[in-house]
Formats: C-alpha cells, structure tokens, sequence
C-alpha cells in the first residue's frame, strides 16, 4: 500500500478540490477565455508537468532503467477510433436520459462567441484531456495494477476515484464519468496506448461545448 500514498496525496491536492466545489451548479456557465488561458498555463500544464516527472523517474534510485516519454504509435490510433464514438454515444445517452428526468446532465456551459475564444477552448480541452489521461490511466491505473494484483480490481477503484472528482457535475455528471473512465480504462489495459485515448477525452470535450451536452 506504501506505492498508493504518492498518487493518492496528488489525487488530494489535483483533483479533489475542483470536486468541492461549493453551492450547485449554475444552468449556464458563462465561457471565459482568460479564465480558461489561467486554468491551462496555471494548473494544467503545471500538473501534467509533474505527473510525467514521476512517470520518468526509475522504480529505484539504483534502477539502470531509463524511462522516456511515450512516441505514437499504431494503437494510439486504434485507440482513439475506438474511445472517440464510445465517449459520444455514452455522453449522449446520458444527456438524453436525463432529459427525460428533467434533471441536466452536468453543467451547461456556454459556447465561446468569437475565434479566439473557440481555440482556448480547444486547448483547455486537449490539455485537461492530456492531464486527466495522464493521471487517471497511465499513471493511476499503474499504480494500482502493481498494488492490488487484479487488473479488475485495478479499474474499478481507478474508475471510482475518476468518477469522484467530478461529483461536481451532479449524479448524471458522475454516472458518465463512470462510464468514460471505465470504458477508457479497458482500452489503455487493452492498447497501452495514452495518446489516442488523450485525445479522444480532448474531443469529446470539445464535442461538449459545441453541442451543449
């Protein structure tokens, strides 16, 4: 258990607090570019920093093995044509059972009105892609195959805590997120691929402010 202790003070410090987030929320979130521009120059590239630092670093200050960072390949591509229609049809089909609730699924964020605003948005959602793939999948899910011994047990508790941090966005919010990170989880077991399920994650949010799902 003493390998969890680092991604679980990470999970505490990244992660949970956005979770926190006080009073709920509003029916239409206004869009902000420099907003975004903070959260990405700010947070996400800051923590996505530092998660690949410790994925660098060998399993041992004596370990010969010199690790580097992940070069696309092949599965990256099968990955992402196999992550990109599952995240749309699960976001979809959330958003469309919930209707019938009349309960939202997740917060409603506004469109950006101008060029400019569209492509911060698509970087903050590539990055926030990036960084929650990083963590939750490459990084996590590793973590937790070596300490659990069950590739089963490995995902699901991966999965919940995926599905924790964004509690925020209501219980439909959460049951999506169940069901990305679950999906998304099986096909890094299957590929070994971050790429392509990074940029899956980064579309399908992109797909999300466009449609207004």
């Amino acid at each position: 258990m003493g390998r969890l202790i680092e991604p679980l003070v990470l999970y505490v410090i990244l992660f949970l607090p956005g979770a926190m987030k006080a009073g709920p929320p509003p029916e239409l979130a206004a869009f902000s570019a420099a907003g975004e521009l903070r959260r990405i120059f700010l947070f996400n590239i800051p923590s996505l920093t530092l998660i690949w630092y410790l994925l660098l670093q060998p399993a041992s200050r004596f370990s010969p093995e010199k690790k580097q960072l992940p070069r696309f390949h092949l599965q990256d591509l099968y990955s992402a044509l196999f992550a990109l229609p599952a995240l749309l049809l699960i976001g979809f089909s959330i958003a469309l059972v919930s209707s019938r609730f009349g309960i939202p699924a997740g917060i409603n964020i506004e469109a950006p009105s101008a060029i400019l605003g569209w492509i911060v948005m698509a970087l903050s959602c590539l990055s926030t892609g990036y960084l929650e793939e990083s963590y939750f999948r490459y990084y996590l899910l590793g973590k937790l195959e070596a300490a659990c011994h069950s590739p089963v047990m490995a995902v699901l508790a991966g999965v919940l805590l995926f599905s924790a941090c964004h509690i925020y966005e209501g219980p439909w919010g959460v049951l999506n997120a169940f069901l990305a990170g679950t999906m998304l989880s099986l096909i890094f077991v299957r590929f070994r691929s971050i790429h392509g399920i990074a940029l899956a994650h980064g579309l399908y949010n992109i797909f999300v402010y466009a449609m207004g799902i």
